[in-house]
């Protein structure tokens, strides 16, 4: 099948977005499909303001449409909400094209936090965004539902999956260069330092041992800046991040507003096990139970300092079981299943 897959978050972006497509794309390929990815940097891009280290194409539409046309798709697959999106969009309108699109961030709560935009506005723009889509892929049940009562159509529930080979198990921490000199346990985070992420529920936690911090956003210097205590790393390529994930006790996911949270299967993978609060991502990652009725992989409690507790105490080896359980060769399916035909009557805009 020739498949388009038009997104705004691309390689080289650094968050879970671009590698899930990464992913989904090499998976696909792999399957004997035809991908034609349509990223900004194929584009003439401009600086997304306030959001250090993504970039968003200017006036993409005259070009996306040149290159879908050329390309005549069987399948249209639209990732994200941003200008590349809403370019794709138009030129499905104008083809009169059926699409398929996905919801990956929860971008009302993101602007909310930076903006103080109301999630009613948010979620309005969304769902108009949306609201011609032939099947709006969600990660998790969670955020299903959520977005179902708040009036989006065609839902379908996907998955992610996690690369077991790159992230491989270790049963015990490794002693990486990176946290040379730490006291253990060591506790990491992983992941956009941005307002949504809510880091300072974790940098505030009093445990006994060393903070880590791995990744870059907008608030990093301002967190810098008051938490010297706290190992900050940056952005590493990826076979090092592996070996950063292997070396910790446990991983910690603060957010409170995810719709998947990759790195925390990233962690698992590893065999670190995973502390979060019960809210959607950690709940499906760790809905699992072993026999006594404790998450598999990690832990889950509205009081984060208990979850890291609980997490300290797990088998690194369930955290690499529950791991296991997220095959990208299952999630490529599930998303090919989805797919819809471009030539088929659909609403214009």
């Amino acid at each position: 099948m020739k498949i388009a897959l038009v997104s705004d978050a691309w390689s080289p972006q650094v968050n879970g977005v671009v590698t899930t497509l990464i992913e989904l794309v090499e998976g696909l390929r792999q399957a004997g499909h035809e991908v034609l990815v349509l990223h900004p940097y194929l584009f003439e891009t401009r600086p997304c303001p306030g959001y250090q280290g993504i970039d968003l194409a200017k006036k993409p539409y005259k070009k996306l449409h040149h290159l879908l046309t050329e390309f005549k798709p069987e399948a249209l697959h639209i990732a994200t909400e941003g200008p590349m999106g809403w370019a794709a969009r138009r030129v499905a309108a104008q083809q009169n094209w059926s699409y398929t699109t996905a919801f990956h961030t929860k971008f009302p709560e993101i602007l909310k936090a930076a903006l103080k935009v109301p999630l009613f506005m948010g979620y309005a723009f969304m769902r108009h965004f949306h609201r011609h889509s032939k099947g709006v892929m969600v990660p998790t049940e969670g955020v299903l539902k959520m977005l179902a009562a708040r009036g989006f159509q065609n839902l379908r529930a996907w998955t992610h999956g996690v690369d077991t080979n790159l992230f491989e198990y270790h049963p015990t921490p490794l002693e990486q260069e990176q946290l040379r000199g730490l006291e253990r346990p060591i506790y990491l985070y992983v992941g956009r330092v941005s307002y949504e992420k809510n880091i300072k529920a974790f940098l505030n936690v009093p445990l006994k041992g060393s903070k880590v911090v791995c990744g870059v956003g907008p608030v990093l210097q301002e967190l810098q800046s008051s938490y010297d205590d706290v190992r900050w790393l940056g952005v590493l390529d990826r076979r090092t991040l592996a070996k950063v994930y292997a070396a910790a006790d446990v991983f910690v996911f603060p957010s409170l507003n995810e719709t998947f949270g990759l790195v925390m299967l990233e962690a698992m993978s590893t065999g670190t096990p995973v502390a979060a609060f019960p809210v959607d991502g950690p709940l499906q990652v760790l809905e699992k139970k072993d026999d006594a009725g404790k998450s598999l992989g990690g832990a889950l409690d509205k009081d984060l300092t208990l979850a890291v507790e609980q997490a300290l105490q797990i088998d690194r080896s369930q955290a690499r079981q529950r791991a296991l359980d997220f095959d990208w060769q299952k999630a490529c399916h599930l998303f090919h299943s989805y797919l819809v035909q471009c030539h088929q009557p659909k609403l214009p805009l």
